[in-house]
């Protein structure tokens, strides 16, 4: 650290101590009358010295009469806020040996005094050192032990003697500290023969300086002589501080040492030559960042035309594209794709190119292809559908290939082949492509969607089946191939409709069924295989009997239901004869857990009336109940009612992107028939997992799909039939709120992080709506998108959590695992969750936002924060926090939950500040303003303002006030 602090002080300029005097002798332009004591003592002496300028000295030499003391004090000097002053003497000092017949009381030294004082007027008496007497100084002060103040015993470095000129000595002694607003200096002769020829009084101070392109300055001196007087610096025009604050040290000499921070130019601008001041970049040359860099000349294709540039515009037709930093040289946009050629095959297409001539100067050389249909020969193209599918994609191609498929036949197709780069959407003209255009041929029709069985005989099976989506011409025919189970041989037949009749089969066997269609192309593929069977007898009643079980499930449907509205019938006549509307309700709730799927609501009223609502009383109108899984008596029954089963050749992993609570969290891509593409998020469960794990897993899906909300996340399906099982939902780009805002710490406006809010807030809205409780609200729990669009996730995984777990955010609390920091304390006590303890956790996601990931209650542990929770303390503002979020958080962190918010009021609020962003203005801080108030600190721990402690804007000053703000107990209310 030393040695860092030496080659620090090597940055200061030489500049020499200023000194400024407070009094001097050789200015009196008359006698100075000086008080003395006796009058026969000292002596003021006009003479003239070698410039022949007049002087004013006092001279003494009693040396021949023995007990000499003589005072000498000088007139009130005031200090003028200095705190150590300077004196310096210049005298002469008669040799004593060469003084014959003295008695013995010659001297050759005198002594320095002075004494401290409010006003002129407050003098001490000189020669009266015990403060007894008058002494002749005028005004008799009360009495004290000696009132001066010694400085030091004066002697010369060298006398003379009579038959020698006089010597000057010319001596220099300091005095301090000093608090009064002004001294006196004195002059003690104890036999001495001398002459006292001038008296400078002055102080030292530091020049003002600049040194590391800060200004610093004109600084006087500590009270001590080792002191150091910190200096605080400014930055010099067009620089800014860099992230340690400003300062440079004032010695006791006037001399400047050890600079702390420093200044850096801004961009478009360098330092001087001596680090100075900050000189603009001259006409074609730019500086792009904040530092010491000097400017440089502009790239290629750009030019600077005025001072102090900070990027050198493109000059026509060149660009920079949003990504590219401003000291890579501006490019084109590419020309187009050279000789591309089309094969094509019944109705599919290749396409192949070359590159094109110019490139751009770019690396990012990349391909579209656009395919249109053209409906008429000379009629206009329009864009093709999804269906067409160009392999292997059609946008950000690097290869120069591609495969065309489902086009249809007999068509007149236009496919443009674009070559793009970085800067091609810079280009007002677009992208430059070349052009090709094909016919397609005669094709074979799709195959056959799906095959149904009309019914079945002893030995017929009657048939149907739609036509394929693509005829690709007129169907002529259809083929029936069918065979026994289990057997190779096959049989067909044909129809000319889209049904038929098999006849001459086995009784009661199973067969495989399949259907194709022909045109004048051939025939197209086979439909998927179906399995059928026949009956046992062939005869006219054989339909009726396939029937009967239909009818017999509905009678027994109906049946249930009436037995219900007998089981409601009989709780209301025990009601009206005693027992609360609880016990009734619950014995109710427990009927209904016998069906398989929940029973519509039942509410017993207050006088024995009892009725059947499908919804609770306390649903908005308009949105649907929440349908716990749990309740149905196997929870696959729920997940095939609220999920979508999608098929496995639907779904494409590409990566994983993370771990979940069950197995790995992956990106990959959904292509279902007659949808666009799509990137999705797919949660697998992994290996080995438990029947347990397995229903715990799907459950989220169950509960996932009774969500609509576009602050809510979307599932897209599941995938039950598959290994592993997967679940699939829509991709969030930005991931984890909280990871994603610790990496943009800073970047956003306060009305962007209320938009975060008001997303999220109208989300749990709509959930609490619905009468679900989250439990796990937190921002870890919420995904962004894009387009900053932040959505509810993670639905029930807490209460999935087993005493296994791991994860240090959740701890075990009445035998299931919660997570401390984010719930409400009638949660964690008495496991009471409620909307109300969802707004709870929605304070602390609050904080987290504003803080911008910060872990709330920092590394305090989970019983501190439960104790400080419990004894009223609660987290106070984040640095720049908005005065009226703050106060949100404070509503929602309140003790009795039935006085927190609803998430209706919440969105309400979060609206009319988006409405009146002058209110976000208003910010309070952790360390200073009127909320703290509301609480206290622990012990030993001070609250100090960011700039008290040095703190500044931005990701610099937020961590520094985030390390402050660990050491600071929660604000109690």
């Amino acid at each position: 650290m030393d040695y860092l602090l030496w080659v620090s002080s090597l940055l200061v300029p030489t500049v020499l101590a200023v000194e400024e005097t407070l009094m001097d002798s050789r200015w009196a332009t008359t006698e100075l009358a000086w008080t003395t004591f006796p009058e026969s003592g000292w002596e003021e002496v006009s003479g003239y010295d070698d410039s022949m300028s007049p002087i004013r000295t006092y001279q003494v030499c009693n040396v021949r009469q023995a007990n000499q003391n003589n005072w000498l004090r000088t007139d009130y000097i005031p200090r003028r806020g200095v705190l150590r002053v300077y004196v310096e003497l210049k005298f002469s000092v008669r040799d004593c040996a060469s003084i014959p017949n003295i008695p013995g009381s010659c001297k050759e030294t005198f002594n320095l005094f002075y004494y401290e004082s409010e006003g002129a007027g407050d003098a001490w008496a000189v020669g009266d050192e015990d403060g007894g007497g008058d002494g002749g100084g005028g005004g008799t002060p009360p009495r004290r032990e000696n009132p001066y103040v010694k400085v030091d015993t004066i002697a010369p470095d060298e006398s003379f003697s009579l038959l020698e000129a006089g010597r000057i000595n010319s001596k220099v002694r300091s005095l301090g500290p000093l608090s009064k607003g002004g001294f006196y200096l004195a002059f003690q002769d104890l036999g001495a023969c001398m002459s006292l020829i001038s008296v400078r009084v002055f102080f030292k101070k530091c020049s003002t300086t600049i040194a590391n392109l800060a200004v610093f300055p004109e600084t006087a001196t500590g009270a001590e002589a080792t002191s150091l007087v910190i200096a605080p610096g400014a930055c010099v025009a067009n620089a800014a501080e860099m992230s340690v604050p400003l300062k440079l040290y004032c010695n006791g000499d006037g001399e400047w040492m050890v600079p702390v921070g420093a200044c850096t130019c801004v961009a478009g601008y360098q330092p001087s030559a001596d680090r100075t001041q900050c000189q603009a970049c001259v006409p074609g040359t730019f500086k792009s960042k904040f530092g010491d860099g000097a400017c440089a000349a502009c790239p290629a294709n750009s030019r600077a035309t005025t001072r102090g540039a900070n990027v050198c515009p493109c000059q026509s037709p060149f660009y920079r594209a949003d990504s590219d930093p401003p000291d890579v040289a501006c490019t084109g946009v590419p020309s187009a794709p050279r000789n591309v050629i089309s094969s094509v095959n019944e109705t599919w297409l290749s396409l192949e190119w070359d590159e094109p001539e110019d490139g751009g100067g770019r690396g990012d050389l990349l391909y579209n292809v656009v395919c249109k249909k053209c409906s008429r020969p000379r009629g206009p193209c329009t864009r093709c559908d999804d269906n067409v599918d160009v392999s292997p994609r059609r946008l950000g191609l690097r290869q120069r290939k591609v495969a065309v498929r489902h086009l249809q036949a007999h068509t007149r197709y236009s496919f443009e082949v674009q070559a793009v780069n970085g800067v091609s959407g810079k280009d007002a003209a677009g992208p430059r492509y070349a052009a090709v255009n094909i016919t397609t041929n005669q094709a074979a029709p799709s195959a056959v969607p799906t095959v149904h069985l009309m019914r079945s005989g002893g030995d017929t099976l009657s048939l149907s089946w739609l036509p394929p989506e693509k005829p690709n011409g007129v169907i002529l025919d259809y083929e029936i191939k069918y065979h026994e189970r289990g057997q190779s041989m096959s049989h067909t037949v044909t129809s000319q409709h889209s049904s038929a009749k098999v006849e001459g089969l086995r009784a009661a066997t199973a067969y495989v069924v399949q259907v194709r269609a022909r045109t004048v192309a051939g025939y197209g593929r086979y439909s998927n295989p179906m399995d059928v069977s026949t009956g046992l007898h062939s005869d006219p009643q054989t339909s009726t009997r396939d029937r009967l079980p239909l009818v017999v499930g509905s009678a027994s449907a109906g049946l249930a239901l009436v037995l219900a509205l007998v089981a409601v019938a009989v709780v209301c006549l025990k009601k009206r004869r005693g027992g609360s509307e609880l016990e009734y309700t619950e014995k109710l709730q427990q009927y209904s857990k016998s069906l398989k799927r929940p029973a519509p609501f039942i509410k017993v009223g207050g006088k024995g009336l009892c009725r059947i609502e499908l919804f609770p009383t306390s649903v908005s109108p308009g949105v649907k109940v929440y349908i716990d899984p749990f309740t149905y008596e196997d929870p696959n029954d729920a997940v095939h009612e609220f999920a979508k089963e999608i098929d496995i050749s639907c779904i494409k992993i590409e990566e994983v992107i993370g771990a979940g609570e069950f197995g790995e969290v992956c990106r990959g891509r959904l292509k279902q028939a007659g949808r666009r593409e799509m990137v999705v998020a797919i949660k697998t469960l992994k290996a080995g997992y438990t029947e347990r794990q397995r229903r715990d897993f799907l459950a989220e899906a169950s509960i996932m799909g009774q969500f609509e909300h576009p602050n809510v996340i979307r599932l897209e399906g599941v995938l039950t039939r598959s290994c592993p099982v997967l679940i699939i939902t829509e991709f969030m780009e930005n991931g984890a709120l909280d990871s994603f805002l610790r990496l943009n710490d800073g970047r956003f406006t306060v009305t962007q992080l209320v938009g975060m809010l008001r997303g999220m807030a109208a989300g749990m809205k709509y959930l609490s709506d619905m009468n679900y409780v989250h439990r796990d609200l937190a921002a870890r729990n919420i995904l962004v998108n894009s387009n900053l669009v932040c959505k509810v996730s993670d639905f029930g995984l807490s209460r999935f959590l087993d005493d296994t777990s791991a994860d240090p955010t959740y701890t075990s609390s009445l035998g299931g695992k919660i997570p401390i920091r984010w719930t409400a304390p009638e949660a964690i006590a008495f496991r009471k969750f409620t909307s109300a303890s969802d707004v709870w956790s929605y304070g602390i996601v609050m904080w987290e936002v504003v803080s911008y990931g910060e872990r709330p209650y920092w590394d305090m542990s989970n019983q501190d924060v439960m104790t400080a929770v419990e004894q009223d303390y609660r987290l106070p503002p984040p640095m720049d926090c908005p005065m009226v979020l703050h106060q949100l958080m404070l509503e929602c962190w309140m003790k009795e939950r039935n006085l927190r918010p609803k998430f209706s009021r919440i969105v309400n609020t979060l609206d009319k500040l988006l409405r009146n962003a002058g209110s976000l203005k208003v910010v309070t801080s952790a360390y200073s303003g009127d909320l703290l108030r509301l609480g206290g600190t622990l012990p030993g721990h001070n609250r100090k303002s960011p700039d008290d402690a040095g703190g500044g804007g931005g990701a610099a000053g937020r961590e520094m006030s985030r390390q402050q703000m660990s050491q600071t107990l929660p604000i109690r209310v």
